[in-house]
């Protein structure tokens, strides 16, 4: 019973690896490249694809091309309402963006990864750019170190997630103090000089203690 259970897990994870290489960049693959990317033997591929599209999560176009599939729409919709946060948060988010010009950003801890669940642009000409939904290996960044418990406090990352990049984050706590998220304000490296990080570090601070004070979350039924 135990290998058959192993079995399935394997085959669900598998599935899920074969979801995550759809992206914006990449909505369509030929099978053979999906087989190629995947790691995965065709036929592998071919059940995982034909599994997916029986619950709508794949959908294989006129010209064979795989892309995603139309239930996942639903999921979307989902998500996007569950996760919708609270305008008086977002108005915080709103105000650090507009007090230092940098883009700033809301995380949450996943498995192996932190993901993006909200972001305002900054208002340089020259800014980082992500969104929401976005995925980073845990303890990429300054938010990654600050949700994988390396920085208690403030944390502050230069060169990552890429060359060029650097921000400073702080934790968001829920009522009883715990950690529940990570608010980082992320730019080019140039501007984060040690003045600036002084000051990034104590608006990042101050911002994330209102949206402790205010809570968020997925919200209940």
């Amino acid at each position: 019973m135990m290998a058959e259970d192993d079995g399935a897990v394997r085959s669900v994870l598998r599935a899920f690896d074969v979801l995550a290489l759809f992206t914006e960049q990449r909505r369509t693959w030929a099978v053979k490249d999906l087989t190629a990317a995947s790691g995965l033997a065709k036929t592998t591929v071919l059940r995982l694809v034909a599994t997916c599209e029986q619950r709508g999560l794949l959908w294989t176009r006129p010209d064979g091309r795989v892309t995603v599939g139309p239930g996942l729409l639903r999921w979307a919709q989902l998500a996007t309402t569950a996760w919708q946060l609270p305008e008086p948060v977002r108005q915080v988010l709103r105000e650090l963006a507009r007090e230092h010009g940098e883009t700033v950003g809301l995380y949450v801890r996943g498995t192996e990864v932190l993901v993006c669940v909200a972001q305002q642009d900054g208002t340089r000409a020259i800014r980082h750019v992500g969104h929401v939904g976005d995925e980073l290996p845990l303890g990429c960044g300054a938010a990654g170190r600050v949700l994988s418990g390396t920085n208690e406090g403030t944390a502050v990352s230069h060169g990552e997630p890429e060359p060029g990049a650097s921000s400073v984050a702080a934790p968001v706590l829920d009522a009883d103090g715990r950690l529940l998220a990570a608010l980082a304000v992320t730019g080019p490296t140039t501007r984060f000089t040690a003045e600036a990080v002084a000051e990034f570090g104590a608006g990042v601070t101050e911002a994330s203690r209102r949206i402790s004070r205010i809570g968020f979350g997925a919200r209940p039924e």
